[in-house]
């Protein structure tokens, strides 16, 4: 028990060393507890309490760790006070640290109890997780425009708001609001006539133009040279610092060079072997797989070309065997080392039908399941699997329970769900059956894939 009268930043000294200590152990929870303990000490601690709390909680993920439970999202999802929703949602994020909303819940929180490094540390972050987003949320950059505009980042305030334009150009809002933010902006650079204040502004409209070439949606050249520059430095001040080894590599697969993508996958191999860590492993297997899709590009252009037909051709298909034969072993290695993950689990099972090993994919599918995200698509492989073993009854019945379980009718998922169950009972002889699903399906898609087709042909029958 901590002693009455001991300043609140010394016990939280003390929480975020013990914290580290056990961390150290992998005992990644009780870690977890002690940096938010903390944290309720001295709120707005990043260097030593929300950085090295992420970086453990990325390193836990890596191991495997569980997503917080039902309970504990009913538990955390609320709080008196800002403080207790900051650290309430940021253990969410700990146990989950890709997931979106737990950002953006803990943000919302900072900025409500004016813990603006906080603030401006997880918008950051935030901004990164949704520009890296195969759909990035238009709602995720308006909450970024505001809580910028709230602490005061005007700069960063504008550069949301320009990602929103992107994706709602004809908001005359937006267009407004890009107006009223660069003013503010300009009113608070404009005081540099102060003493003092001159340098100052310089160097605030230089770490604004970096900003723009960091988080623009296209990464310069110019930047990623330098990108890769500063994480040298950063590797070279702490080599054992897993943070800068994870910098440096991405800096230079960011490169998209053969060089540079294979001096990245090297450091984290070298770091894998000397510390025995697999997250070190899995993100070299995945800039592998980024390289050779990226090969596949190019070989794919040069064959749209049409110079040397025959030789591009051959390009592509080696290039596609070896991105096969590596995504196996990659998941393969994946599920491994992270048994509990329900997501390498589902990975894996997709290899493996690409391979027809049909019997090795159902148990992964079944696991994976488990997992709400992916418990359609995995009934849906499930009952590929079975389709492809001559076990029609059995593939009937799992694409029938997929069927109920999805809830969405009319979608792609839907069709597809019918279609696959449709050439089942095709499969089994019960041609009446497939005719019936069929010609729901061309009722509501008469275009999809070759159904017009079957229909006619059954009908003939």
């Amino acid at each position: 028990m901590e002693e009455k009268g001991i300043g609140e930043s010394v016990k939280a000294a003390v929480f975020f060393e013990r914290a580290r200590k056990v961390a150290e152990t992998n005992n990644f929870d009780y870690a977890i507890d002690m940096y938010l303990e903390g944290l309720r000490c001295t709120p707005d601690a990043l260097q030593h309490g929300h950085i090295p709390l992420h970086e453990l909680a990325l390193v836990r993920q890596g191991k495997g760790g569980k997503k917080p439970s039902m309970m504990e999202r009913m538990k955390r999802l609320r709080g008196k006070t800002p403080l207790e929703q900051m650290l309430n949602a940021e253990y969410l994020l700990a146990k989950d640290p890709g997931h979106l909303p737990y950002a953006e819940a803990m943000l919302k929180a900072a900025v409500a109890g004016d813990y603006k490094k906080t603030a401006k540390w997880i918008a950051d972050l935030a901004f990164q997780e949704n520009n890296a987003a195969r759909k990035p949320s238009l709602q995720t950059y308006l909450l970024l425009k505001d809580s910028y505009k709230a602490i005061g980042e005007f700069d960063r305030a504008i550069i949301a708001c320009q990602h929103a334009s992107h994706l709602k150009p004809e908001d005359g809002e937006l267009a407004d609001e890009f107006k009223n933010l660069t003013a503010e902006l300009t009113v608070v650079r404009g005081k540099y006539d102060q003493d003092g204040d001159f340098r100052q502004s310089i160097k605030d409209r230089e770490a604004q133009e970096k900003l723009h070439a960091q988080e623009g949606v296209v990464k310069t050249e110019d930047y990623r040279v330098l990108a890769v520059e500063e994480a040298r430095k950063g590797l070279a001040e702490d080599p054992n610092l897993p943070k800068h080894i994870f910098n440096l590599a991405q800096a230079l697969s960011d490169l998209r060079n053969d060089e540079a993508e294979n001096e990245a996958i090297e450091l984290l191999e070298n770091a894998y072997k000397s510390k025995s860590d697999f997250s070190f492993e899995q993100r070299a297997g995945l800039f592998r797989i980024k390289q050779l899709k990226r090969k596949i590009r190019q070989a794919k252009a040069a064959l749209e070309t049409k110079a040397d037909e025959a030789q591009a051709k051959a390009r592509v298909a080696e290039l596609s065997a070896q991105l096969d034969s590596t995504e196996l072993e990659h998941y393969r290695l994946c599920v491994e080392n992270y048994p509990t993950d329900l997501q390498a689990k589902y990975e894996y099972g997709v290899r493996l039908v690409r391979n027809k090993q049909y019997d090795d994919a159902i148990p992964l599918f079944q696991e994976a399941q488990k997992d709400p995200r992916r418990k359609i698509p995995s009934m849906d492989k499930i009952g590929y699997c079975f389709y492809m073993k001559g076990w029609f009854a059995d593939s009937i019945d799992v694409f029938t329970q997929a069927i109920e379980a999805y809830e969405i009718k009319d979608d792609g998922v839907a069709k597809e769900l019918r279609y696959n169950l449709a050439g089942s009972y095709e499969q089994k002889g019960d041609m009446e059956k497939a005719l019936e699903i069929y010609r729901k399906i061309a009722q509501l898609d008469f275009g999809y894939k070759d159904v017009r087709q079957r229909v006619d042909k059954l009908r003939g029958d």
